[in-house]
């Protein structure tokens, strides 16, 4: 079986990782995001929505029935007992969903030579072994507060710094730019690893 060439993008809040991830699909990766699996995992997983109602009541969810992400968000990033609770639930269906997916690709019969997964806590989690390698996406500061809908400060201090995450990871970028030169960087990133 050819399996995919597997990469993780991480980094901080408004660094660009899904555009980093945009960048790889247009240069023919497979992608899938994390965020998007957590987003189906809430509205689709029936255990996973009846865990959010036992623990945190009808508050969570909207009149239509979808669950509230914002709502979960203000009970969860000013409580870290209930944010770790979250994490233990959600981490090990995202893991399962994402490593499935590269399963999948490896049996088609034209698999793609990249696939890209975004992964906002990978180091953070430990997650960086189940990749063949990793890509950290930092920007600075106040280019990341312009960028990110999200307030960042409940959720900034249990992230590792990029420093970190940059001495650990195999490509690094600092996304301050263009969105042309965020491309170009994904573009010899792949040459690399399809040397």
């Amino acid at each position: 079986m050819a399996r995919p060439i597997a990469v993780a993008i991480t980094g901080g809040i408004g660094a660009g990782k899904s555009e980093a991830l945009a960048a790889f699909a247009r240069h023919g990766a497979a992608v899938i995001s994390s965020d998007d699996i957590v987003h189906r995992l809430l509205q689709e997983d029936e255990p996973v929505r009846e865990a959010l109602r036992d623990r945190f009541g009808d508050a969570v969810f909207a009149e239509n029935g979808d669950v509230d992400r914002g709502a979960i968000a203000e009970i969860v990033f000013a409580d870290r007992e209930s944010l770790d609770w979250l994490e233990a639930l959600l981490h090990p269906l995202v893991v399962d969903e994402y490593m499935g997916w590269r399963e999948r690709l490896a049996e088609l019969d034209d698999p793609p030579r990249v696939s890209a997964t975004e992964v906002p806590l990978l180091y953070e989690v430990g997650g960086q072994d189940r990749f063949d390698a990793v890509v950290v996406v930092t920007a600075p500061p106040e280019v990341r507060g312009v960028r990110s809908e999200v307030a960042a400060e409940g959720r900034e201090p249990r992230l590792l710094p990029d420093s970190v995450k940059v001495a650990q990871a195999d490509f690094a970028y600092v996304n301050d730019g263009s969105l042309e030169k965020l491309d170009d960087f994904v573009q010899a990133v792949l040459r690399e690893l399809m040397r």
